[in-house]
């Protein structure tokens, strides 16, 4: 990587942090230099150098302007006469960081922001937008988004994790409960996946058919584990659209619908002694600790025990798993942890201005995301790929046909 030295000037320094746009103006200074810097390393000479090795020649300046958090900076982008410049800068723009901003200044054309939302509309991009700024940035986010939503999933993923959350949308002039349906998975090669997402107004068995559907239409197959909790609408979308594959209930959806069951002066015991049945070693283990935990609690918080023994067989399906598998797929954690990425950005803009702005600004963040998990391998699949095997082979010591 390039060293680049950087010069700034005085009059940007005093009061640095007491002038609303002084950040602003530092970043973009600081931007400015590195785009010299890059077009005179590509063209082998500096402006107005005379050098045998030069590549090209510049060819003026053309504007552009990015929106984020510390104000809108313009940027005067170098050009060569053949057009072969271009800057990593750009291309590293976060989408997600243009949809929380193209979010929050939906709010404010549309009308709909408050006295909160307007003061973080000014911190974050420094000035007002028309609705035509608006709809070119959206047409263009839009577009990435849905190329990633509706690629092809050619791989096979054997492990499909799914979760849901709820918002809040803005229709007409009504804030209306949105459900946002997330589905991961983990390739056949060890590397995890945003497969699909979907914004709906409830969270049933129609709405998750229908992402189902949608996700095997796109060619998802080879599915042999699905992770969720036991809302009833998603596991009949499961058992429908999943017909043949094992379903794993999360155990920390199931140890909270035990805790609230409980009376409180029971709930640290409680959770200690299931934590021995979900940390068991093996099934068997786990079921003397569930005999163990049946008999102690049974008087105390019957109604705790009644939703083990109901939940028990599946959140321990995954004990079938070889045993480096079991800590991660035990639970929806993996969707969870996205979750919380979500509620950080949706924390700030409190009520979505549309549907659409819900999927751009989600969709945007869990494209980066996905991009990210490429990055590093996520399972070692050899023990489960040899475990099928051994699951499929024909067993020893079977009758002859006569």
């Amino acid at each position: 990587m390039a060293d680049y030295d950087v010069s700034v000037s005085e009059s940007i320094i005093p009061d640095l942090l007491d002038r609303p746009n002084a950040l602003s103006q530092l970043v973009e200074t600081v931007i400015q230099q590195v785009l010299e810097a890059q077009v005179s390393e590509h063209l082998g000479a500096d402006r107005y150098e005379r050098a045998e090795d030069r590549a090209g020649y510049r060819n003026g300046y053309r504007d552009r302007q990015l929106y984020t958090r510390v104000g809108p900076l313009t940027l005067r982008v170098p050009q060569t006469r053949e057009g072969s410049f271009s800057s990593e800068i750009f291309s590293r723009y976060r989408r997600s960081e243009q949809a929380f901003v193209l979010g929050i200044m939906e709010m404010v054309v549309n009308g709909v922001s408050t006295r909160k939302v307007s003061e973080i509309t000014e911190a974050l991009c420094g000035m007002s937008f028309s609705k035509s700024t608006v709809s070119r940035l959206a047409m263009n986010l839009d577009s990435r988004v849905n190329a990633f939503l509706s690629r092809r999933l050619d791989e096979a993923y054997p492990f499909v994790v799914v979760d849901a959350l709820f918002t809040k949308s803005r229709c007409e002039d009504r804030v209306m409960s949105k459900a946002v349906l997330v589905v991961g998975g983990i390739r056949s090669d060890g590397y995890r996946d945003i497969l699909g997402v979907s914004v709906g107004d409830a969270e049933s068995a129609a709405t998750w058919n229908e992402l189902f559907t949608t996700l095997k239409r796109r060619g998802l197959h080879g599915v042999d584990f699905v992770v969720s909790d036991d809302h009833a609408g998603l596991v009949e979308a499961i058992n429908k659209q999943f017909a043949g594959t094992t379903w794993q209930r999360c155990q920390i959806h199931l140890l909270r619908n035990m805790l609230g069951h409980c009376p409180s002066r029971e709930r640290a015991d409680l959770a200690t002694a299931a934590g021995l049945i979900f940390r068991a070693t093996d099934i068997v283990d786990a079921r003397r600790h569930r005999d163990e935990f049946i008999k102690r609690f049974a008087k105390t918080a019957p109604k705790a025990v009644l939703c083990l023994e109901n939940g028990f067989d599946d959140a321990m399906a995954v004990m079938s798993l070889p045993e480096k598998y079991r800590r991660r797929l035990k639970s929806t954690n993996m969707m969870e942890r996205l979750n919380e990425e979500i509620r950080r950005r949706e924390r700030v803009i409190r009520v979505f201005p549309n549907d659409a702005s819900v999927l751009r600004i989600i969709g945007a963040l869990l494209a980066e995301i996905s991009e990210r998990w490429q990055e590093k391998i996520y399972f070692d699949m050899c023990d489960y790929h040899e475990w099928v095997v051994e699951r499929t082979a024909p067993k020893k010591g079977g009758t002859k046909a006569a």
